[in-house]
């Protein structure tokens, strides 16, 4: 045990020693602590008001009811303190349109007079309610987010304007065209949660994709590394103290266990931002409803320990599949067509989940979960919905480990001739063979 032991010390110490290892896990969760903060930061910033001009050639009061709209929209919906814009409403003879228009153009994003620069013109003339159509000339044109408040406060206008003419109440019309607050909560076990159908999918394709490219990269590194203790001779004087299989299983739980360390650590800090949002919201000075807004996913201690779990049993399941790929080869370059097949099975997973979104407690779903190459990715997103009964979280780990205790008999019997074949890479048969004799 203790031979197993040094080598699991030997694969751990040497990865987390290496700087790539601390800069991902660090680098990691302040990645992921930026892109929570960044929503609570932007949403304090001082935004200085739009300086816009209403250039009215209409007839009538729609360019000046136009004007009052825009000086009351808000950027802080809440406090109502920050105004959106200041605007200037000056009405025109449809014969100097043109002129005036160029004129304000000319004083639009002028580096020259900043104290008298707009940022745009919003033009509206006799043919803007027929047509529909408001011309705006402005330097913030690119913003989506600015043309989409403004086109927002504009729309409502051109409606109501358009009723009144044609002699209809535009109060009532309005508000049985007002669109429909659709909101969607999860519930579990006959309670509402309180997570929205958003955050619900963010927290399963996240976990998924971690769990998918965690799998490809520590995997492979097992799989170089076998390959490149083999090419060196280095295997020759380990076969001399130790087993094939104490070999192989030292190698998986040592990479295993680097994986898992970062992987938790990933996770737990996604499990303090969610769970202390509102805490960490009122530490920068924001409301804490500005991340209540957000469709962050909760991540419950109960639902971080499936994850832990069934990434840690996906983990020996193909890492052991990577080191006897990497066995059976004796060159890098042979090891990236070799290993195909076992990073198609990693990918059904990743496609299985996406498929279980619609319906993840459904019969499929429930026997997908015993599936030992599916079973990583399929239970924790099904348990991400919904907690599982205790007796299908028990199949599904079962299944693994069997699954497990399959690929390792294998693998042990692969790795026990294919570390010592030098040469030409095996083919089939050769695998079928030492498997059999092994």
């Amino acid at each position: 045990m203790h031979k197993i032991l040094a080598v699991i010390r030997r694969e751990f110490m040497t990865r987390v020693h290496t700087r790539a290892f601390v800069i991902g896990t660090v680098l990691g969760p302040l990645l992921m602590g930026f892109m929570f903060v960044l929503p609570i930061l932007l949403s304090r910033r001082e935004t200085a008001p739009k300086q816009i001009v209403v250039l009215d050639a209409a007839r009538g009061e729609f360019g000046r009811l136009t004007a009052e709209r825009l000086r009351g929209e808000m950027r802080d919906t809440v406090t109502r303190t920050r105004p959106r814009y200041r605007i200037t409403h000056l009405a025109v003879n449809p014969g100097s349109l043109q002129r005036v228009r160029d004129s304000l153009v000319a004083l639009t994003g002028s580096a020259s007079e900043p104290t008298r620069a707009l940022d745009g013109v919003l033009v509206i003339d006799d043919t803007t309610l027929s047509s529909g159509r408001i011309q705006y000339l402005g330097v913030n044109v690119g913003s989506p987010a600015d043309m989409s408040a403004l086109r927002r406060a504009l729309d409502p206008l051109v409606k109501s304007a358009r009723l009144t003419e044609a002699g209809v109440d535009p109060i009532v019309v309005m508000g049985a065209l007002r669109p429909i607050d659709f909101q969607t909560l999860k519930v579990s076990e006959g309670r509402v949660t309180g997570d929205s159908g958003e955050a619900s999918f963010l927290l399963a394709y996240v976990m998924s994709f971690m769990l998918y490219f965690a799998l490809l990269l520590y995997g492979i590194q097992v799989m170089s590394s076998v390959v490149e203790e083999k090419s060196s001779r280095i295997m020759e004087v380990l076969v001399s103290s130790l087993t094939p299989f104490q070999m192989l299983l030292g190698k998986v739980v040592g990479v295993g266990l680097v994986a898992l360390l970062q992987i938790a650590i990933w996770a737990g800090t996604a499990m303090v931002l969610t769970t202390f949002g509102g805490q960490i919201a009122t530490l920068f000075g924001a409301s804490p409803a500005t991340v209540s807004d957000l469709p962050l996913p909760a991540v419950s201690p109960d639902m971080l320990i499936v994850f832990l779990l069934f990434f840690s049993l996906g983990f020996l399941f193909f890492a052991a599949a990577y080191a006897a790929v990497g066995s059976m080869c004796s060159t890098v370059q042979e090891t990236q067509q070799s290993h195909t097949p076992i990073t198609l099975l990693i990918a059904a997973g990743l496609f299985c989940m996406f498929a279980l979104l619609s319906e993840p407690a459904g019969p499929l779903a429930r026997t997908l979960s015993l599936v030992p190459f599916v079973a990583p990715f399929v239970t924790p997103v099904r348990y991400s919905f919904a907690p599982l009964p205790w007796t299908e979280l028990l199949a599904s780990t079962v299944a693994m480990i069997l699954g497990i205790l399959g690929v390792i008999w294998i693998a042990a019997r692969i790795y026990r001739v294919g570390i010592l074949s030098y040469g030409k890479k095996a083919s089939f048969r050769d695998v079928v063979r030492w498997v059999r004799e092994g």
